[in-house]
């Protein structure tokens, strides 16, 4: 049996080095793995620029690709980052929009590449998975109308009384 490697491929104008290197300076496990420069001239790339950068963000490898303006991110893809708590969601999210990012309603965002980020509390999933279907309720209620998650918002919709 074969095994394979997957990962994803980000597709860039012309700043595959730079959106790796920012990347890979917010995450720990990260770091830029290759690069294979462009041997002549093509679209997002003239000889001797980097044409794919290989790379890995917390255990994860990826490629960014300098391919030209063809075609552009949106919101179908995205990159998904649980966090453990408030000051890491607050830490990425202050990072991922600085310089021109967009946030976006319910923990994403828009980085200025234009790729997209959900920036997640890893309680998120439990609360919105509780079998007391009206607990599950008040808590996406709670989070359609924010834009950077809070947690301990979340927290007191999925305790009320607490």
């Amino acid at each position: 049996m074969t095994t394979h490697t997957i990962a994803p491929c980000l597709w860039f104008d012309r700043q595959a080095e730079e959106a790796v290197q920012f990347y890979t300076s917010i995450f720990l496990d990260a770091r830029i793995d290759g690069m294979l420069r462009a041997s002549v001239d093509t679209p997002g790339a003239t000889t001797g620029d980097p044409l794919l950068v290989d790379g890995t963000l917390a255990g994860q490898q990826y490629h960014a690709r300098n391919g030209g303006a063809h075609d552009r991110f949106n919101d179908a893809m995205s990159l998904v980052v649980t966090c453990q708590d408030h000051a890491e969601v607050d830490r990425l999210w202050d990072v991922l929009i600085a310089d021109g990012g967009t946030p976006v309603p319910c923990g994403w965002l828009q980085d200025t590449c234009g790729v997209s980020w959900q920036i997640v509390p890893d309680v998120l999933p439990q609360m919105l998975n509780e079998k007391d279907r009206d607990t599950s309720t008040r808590v996406m209620e709670a989070m359609r109308p924010m834009v950077r998650l809070d947690i301990d918002a979340l927290q007191q919709a999925d305790h009320p009384s607490a």
